[in-house]
């Protein structure tokens, strides 16, 4: 098999594996500091058994994050030596600050957060749940920084170097805000950081309706329920608008990625329509069994329904695949209108005082969470194989990325391994998991 798909499939693989979990601390992070901070003020010790009990889900998610993320960054090096010599200077860059100014900040005080209850003061052990929740969204900052920056380049010079291979062009720093303010990177980051709100929303949402179904700590869930409902419609609702300034943004700096993932073949004459539903067929150049509203795309990317948009025939010969990323962008544009529709239907019964009756809907809630981790994967499938064949864009490809040397069976045999490792490791989670929502929140004296 060909070496540098073996070597995206391997990347794939340990990026969307780890990726389960980030999303899911940053968005508990918010959330630890709103029930804490409830619990300071109102001293009520739901708030407190539920700060402690989120605290432990934190942890374990914290753990097995930092686990599968160790390797992506060994994968540079084993697998993309070339795109690392070539762009070392800018990503490693946003690499080092994402570890000086977050992990050690995050990781610094998760040991406070996890273990000092009793041997601090209240206002202090609250201070560690700010800082790690700050933690993991600079973490967060630094890595989009990097990602945008493949997508948008700024900030740097080609440069001509000597290597023991020869003189090599290399990527040099030149305006280090550049960089962390490229085009891409801060629609990016608020885009995927509503998208961790969302997702940390949800799975308090599916604890909680679980709990409330099986008539188990009814007050501690009803405490968690409501502000992670609130939260979701407010995060969902931004999340459509921060999608379509990023829309924008791409429609700008990378025309054929926004072509491939509308499913834009070939450029009309007028208005170009939005395709809610087709089947791509790349031989045929066209889209089979369309579902569209004429001129639409023209209207969000012009602001003019009757100036066309340009399709893939326009950025020939380097255009990026068509069906992953459509269809992975329109799985999660659905996703993300179920969200808002689930969320405000649910405040609607609440408001009614109906919600915490409806078993039917709580258990809506429960398996709901599936959506956030599917579509946080989602947008950024479409965004990566977008990009192709550029793993920089317009500056390298991901073909001549690769490092020289490297034997297919090697590849073969660390996806397996990885596979293997990777399968134990969410077995794990989701062992933990289980345990500790089964045993549940501490009991406290309520009236429950």
């Amino acid at each position: 098999m060909d070496v540098v798909l073996l070597s995206r499939i391997q990347f794939a693989l340990t990026i969307m594996f780890h990726y389960l979990f980030p999303p899911l601390t940053i968005g508990l992070g918010i959330f630890l500091v709103y029930l804490e901070g409830r619990y300071l003020k109102t001293r009520d010790p739901q708030y407190e058994a539920a700060t402690k009990f989120w605290v432990r889900i934190f942890a374990l998610n914290f753990a097995i994050g930092v686990a599968s993320g160790i390797v992506m960054e060994f994968q540079f090096g084993t697998n993309w030596a070339v795109y690392s010599r070539y762009v070392g200077d800018v990503f490693g860059a946003a690499l080092a600050a994402e570890g000086i100014f977050a992990f050690f900040l995050e990781s610094g005080f998760l040991a406070l957060l996890v273990f000092g209850w009793d041997k601090v003061s209240p206002k202090v052990h609250f201070f560690s749940t700010v800082m790690v929740a700050l933690g993991s969204i600079f973490s967060a900052v630094w890595i989009i920084v990097a990602i945008s920056w493949q997508q948008t380049p700024a900030g740097f010079a080609i440069r001509d170097v000597e290597s023991p291979a020869g003189v090599v062009q290399r990527a040099e720093l030149t305006d280090f805000w550049s960089v962390v303010f490229n085009p891409s990177a801060m629609d990016r980051l608020v885009h995927v950081l509503l998208g961790a709100f969302v997702l940390g929303a949800f799975f308090i949402m599916s604890v909680s309706a679980y709990y409330l179904i099986k008539n188990r700590h009814l007050e501690f869930a009803r405490k968690s329920f409501v502000p992670a409902l609130v939260v979701g419609i407010l995060a969902s609702i931004a999340v459509a608008v921060s999608g379509d300034s990023q829309g924008k943004i791409v429609a700008q700096y990378q025309p054929a990625k926004l072509a491939a993932i509308e499913g834009v073949y070939k450029t009309t004459d007028t208005g170009t329509p939005m395709l809610l539903f087709g089947i791509p067929d790349s031989e045929a150049k066209t889209m089979r069994y369309k579902v569209e509203i004429p001129g639409l795309l023209s209207f969000l990317v012009h602001g003019d329904s009757d100036k066309p948009v340009n399709g893939l025939d326009k950025f020939e010969p380097d255009v990026p695949p068509v069906a992953i990323p459509f269809f992975s962008f329109h799985i999660m544009v659905g996703l993300g209108i179920y969200f808002i529709v689930l969320t405000l239907y649910g405040l609607w019964c609440l408001k009614k005082g109906t919600l915490f009756r409806k078993k039917w809907l709580l258990w809506v809630f429960v398996f709901s969470v599936i959506g956030p981790f599917a579509a946080n994967q989602l947008g950024w499938i479409a965004a990566e194989v977008g990009r192709q064949p550029w793993i920089v864009y317009n500056l390298l490809k991901t073909g001549d990325a690769v490092s020289k040397g490297l034997a297919a069976s090697s590849v073969v045999g660390s996806i397996v391994m990885f596979g293997v490792i990777y399968l134990m490791l969410f077995a794990v989670w989701i062992y933990l998991l289980n345990e500790k929502i089964q045993k549940g929140p501490e009991s406290v004296s309520t009236s429950e």
